[in-house]
């Protein structure tokens, strides 16, 4: 069977699979004074704006395109592995805008880990003398950086389940490498080994609630399966004589798998140690790209292959977001580490996700992708004012925040308004309306308890971020100069872009929902 193929509809993914080939190239064969790590994050920049740019003008066309598709067939009418939608382009959108901040924070990392620069950290303790080389090598961190771009791209357009799960490792197994790819870093080993245990877990969970829905269906393509199991009712049988009961198991594995990639409880135990051993842009790809990856690939599960069974995952989403936004509240208020407090309130916001998905209303999925789209601009910006304190304080505990505003009152400022965002407070209004689109639609699905569970929480939340945002006006004995190296221009500017589009979201929040709706 030959099947054509829609390059328009693969761009995306296909200048970001084709750059990091460049890197790679770039790194082998380019003099050793040509290869610096800002040549080749230039290049690497180069080619996330090129994808952000064709999903722009996708976008702007409004079609919907698709490749790789197989005949209809009686039963469920034609089917295609890749689907370019409105869906498609608002999660390609939200993470290509992540990655330009992510490689920003990246430039800096790597400029710093770099003996011949003049922003260069001093000395690794315990390094061999005489090692030439870099800390971090450039031109692997950019490729894998790229490929995990490359899967997160695909993921939110595929529409068969190999393709699906082939996209979630090729998102999960380069962080692996990223974690832990600073040399002489016990911490960032450990991390990437913990990190590669659950992400093996999950995978072996999802893969074998994938198998019982092919087996059930006789189809990978998530079209096919919902037709299929459209007429089945919860008292009878799936055709082939495989009992619902099966059916219930595939959708709890399913469920299961993506709540590993997303850090929802129970299945979030990682998240602290992990984001903390890991380097801050690869902390911030995990809670932004790779959580936005995840949430794509289960929305695209429930709302396209179990669109019709509703009835067994909406109670069990319901139950899970509750439980994921209790747990990560209760777990940020008694951290004391910087990163830590983000990795926990990052599980807490994975719960605000889930909620709406919760009561599988019609606009469920709309307000999911609104609340994380909005997360993803203020939280990345958390994370690079988080990256430029990490430069001066090696701890990058709270109390190293305490006097920022007298120190650097820039970032204070910048940190402040994405906290107040994240805690949905004005004038970080771009929060606020994130968990009124989350809050309306649970209330509209009839789920009362969730809203009220939703509600507590926001107070919960309330008292970290304030706490954290108020040492930063503390004044701090002793703190009144700062030691360490300048901040770069690298952090600036993603401090800056993170910035200016929470600002653009608390004055214009239609910009994200006209895009979801």
């Amino acid at each position: 069977m030959i099947q054509t193929i829609d390059y328009a509809a693969l761009a995306p993914p296909l200048i970001l699979a084709v750059v990091a080939g460049v890197v790679l190239l770039l790194d082998a064969f380019l003099p050793r004074t040509a290869r610096t790590p800002a040549t080749l994050g230039l290049v690497t920049m180069a080619g996330v704006l090129g994808a952000l740019a064709v999903v722009a003008a996708q976008a702007v066309k409004g079609l919907t395109l698709s490749t790789f598709c197989v005949p209809a067939d009686p039963a469920g009418g034609p089917a295609c592995s890749f689907v370019v939608d409105r869906l498609t382009l608002v999660f390609g959108g939200v993470i290509l805008a992540a990655a330009v901040v992510v490689v920003l924070l990246s430039m800096a990392l790597l400029t710093e880990n770099d003996p011949g620069s003049p922003d260069s950290a001093p000395p690794v303790p315990g390094a061999v003398p005489g090692r030439a080389g870099r800390v971090i090598p450039a031109g692997e961190w950019y490729f894998l950086l790229l490929c995990a771009l490359t899967g997160a791209v695909t993921l939110p357009a595929s529409r068969d389940l190999i393709m699906l799960v082939v996209a979630l490792e090729l998102v999960s197994l380069p962080v692996f490498a990223l974690t832990a790819l600073k040399r002489y870093d016990a911490r960032g080993s450990e991390a990437a080994l913990k990190l590669f245990l659950v992400s093996v877990v999950s995978t072996a969970v999802m893969l074998f609630g994938v198998s019982l829905l092919y087996g059930m269906t006789g189809s990978v393509h998530l079209g096919r399966i919902a037709a299929r199991l459209a007429c089945v009712p919860l008292a009878a049988v799936i055709p082939g004589g495989a009992p619902v009961g099966v059916l219930v198991v595939a959708v709890v594995l399913v469920v299961a798998g993506f709540a590993f990639k997303v850090a929802a409880v129970p299945f979030h135990f990682w998240a602290g140690d992990v984001y903390q051993g890991a380097p801050v842009p690869v902390a911030a790809l995990l809670s932004v790209i790779s959580k936005a990856a995840g949430f794509a690939g289960l929305i695209v599960v429930l709302t396209v292959a179990l669109a019709g069974q509703a009835r067994i995952w909406a109670p069990i989403v319901a139950v899970l977001a509750a439980i994921t936004m209790t747990v990560g509240n209760l777990l940020a208020l008694r951290q004391r580490h910087a990163v830590r407090l983000l990795a926990w309130s990052s599980v807490a916001q994975s719960g605000y996700i889930l909620a709406p998905l919760g009561v599988a209303g019609p606009d469920a999925a709309a307000a999911s992708v609104t609340y994380l789209a909005i997360y993803a601009a203020m939280n990345i910006g958390a994370f690079a004012v988080v990256a430029r304190v990490s430069r001066a304080s090696e701890r990058n505990e709270l109390d190293d925040y305490r006097g920022l505003a007298f120190r650097r009152p820039a970032e204070a400022l910048a940190l402040a308004f994405f906290l107040i965002c994240l805690a949905g407070l004005p004038p970080g209004l771009a929060g606020l309306f994130a968990k009124i689109v989350v809050f309306r639609e649970i209330v509209q699905g009839g789920a009362g308890w969730l809203a009220v569970v939703m509600a507590v929480n926001t107070v919960l939340g309330l008292y970290y971020y304030i706490a954290w945002a108020g040492r930063l006006f503390v004044p701090a004995p002793g703190l009144a100069s700062e030691p360490g190296r300048t901040s770069s221009r690298p952090l600036a500017i993603a401090i800056a872009v993170a910035l200016l589009v929470s600002l653009a979201l608390s004055v214009a929040p239609q910009l994200v929902l006209s895009a979801t709706g």
